[in-house]
């Protein structure tokens, strides 16, 4: 199989654990502003401020590779690439399951009993745990028993016509999540909660909305662009001009989830000192994983080509 395919079918799994992490994170985040959220046991609140940031990592590793590919690799595809969404995309999966399992310990405890709640919360993180790790580690053992698998990947030059595909393929990989989280701040914006806030919150949560807004635009920006100018046809500027996109989109986009963390922390621990904290670690985070990692990575190849 051709390196080529094996990197498509990666970020097409990853546009699944996306999709899902991202309304995961909308969830987190509006129910912060739901008037039950004050009657719940102060554990589970806290609970909830700490899912909110394992899935805001778990979004940081997903979209990782589709920002190597087009800062290091300038598009092409190689099968060090394919390794790191296949090994990104394993790691997103921790926090995942561990939110997930958060998360349903914050219902069933609202909504039965506190015992049921760390049941349901326990049974589902272990559950995903096995399916999603325990099943694939024994399979390998069970039927390679130990023996390594050598993978043969057809490496050749990427060509324009797969460039362009991939580079739309990882901007549907951050679209719909972003469509999620923007009619979230939405619904926000209009509870009663929202009304009682601070100054500063109602700020920062009108900038993070903005920032969502206009990443949204530049994602979709390259399909328009790819489409009324030229006809649906592969041409370079198309290339060029839908990477910009999507790669100047993710900033916006870290600043308002960044943002978000920075209202619901804030609310959680009633403490704009901790919104800061959370919300300067999440920026960092996804500055170093979307940004800063893939340039240093480029520069590193770079030095090592120049060096030969």
């Amino acid at each position: 199989m051709s390196v080529e395919r094996k990197f498509k079918m990666a970020l097409d799994e990853t546009r699944l654990l996306m999709l899902g992490s991202q309304i995961l994170f909308g969830f987190e985040f509006n129910v912060v502003f739901n008037e039950a959220f004050e009657k719940l046991p102060v554990l589970s609140r806290q609970l909830d401020g700490i899912a909110l940031l394992l899935i805001a990592l778990a979004m940081a590793l997903l979209i990782a590779p589709g920002t190597q590919h087009r800062l290091t690799y300038d598009g092409h595809i190689t099968p060090n690439l394919h390794h790191t969404a296949t090994v990104f995309a394993g790691w997103a999966l921790l926090p995942f399951a561990i939110s997930l399992g958060l998360d349903i310990y914050i219902a069933f405890e609202r909504g039965f009993s506190l015992w049921l709640g760390v049941a349901a919360g326990v049974f589902f993180t272990a559950l995903a745990l096995v399916l999603w790790y325990g099943l694939e580690i024994g399979y390998r053992r069970a039927k390679l028993k130990g023996r390594h698998v050598h993978e043969t990947i057809q490496e050749k030059p990427t060509s324009l016509q797969v460039k362009i595909d991939q580079m739309l393929t990882e901007a549907r990989i951050v679209i719909p999540g972003a469509q999620a989280l923007l009619g979230f701040q939405f619904l926000v914006s209009l509870s009663q909660v929202f009304a009682r806030l601070p100054p500063a919150s109602k700020i920062v949560h009108g900038v993070a909305l903005a920032c969502v807004a206009f990443a949204l635009l530049l994602l979709i920006a390259p399909a328009a662009f790819h489409r009324l100018a030229f006809k649906g046809e592969d041409a370079q500027p198309v290339f060029r001009f839908g990477s910009a996109c999507i790669t100047a989109a993710l900033l916006p986009l870290a600043l308002g989830i960044s943002g978000d963390i920075y209202v619901a922390i804030t609310r959680i621990a009633d403490s704009p000192a901790a919104g800061t904290t959370a919300a300067a670690l999440a920026l960092l985070l996804f500055l170093t994983f979307w940004y800063a990692q893939p340039l240093l990575l480029h520069r590193s190849l770079q030095t090592g080509h120049s060096a030969k």
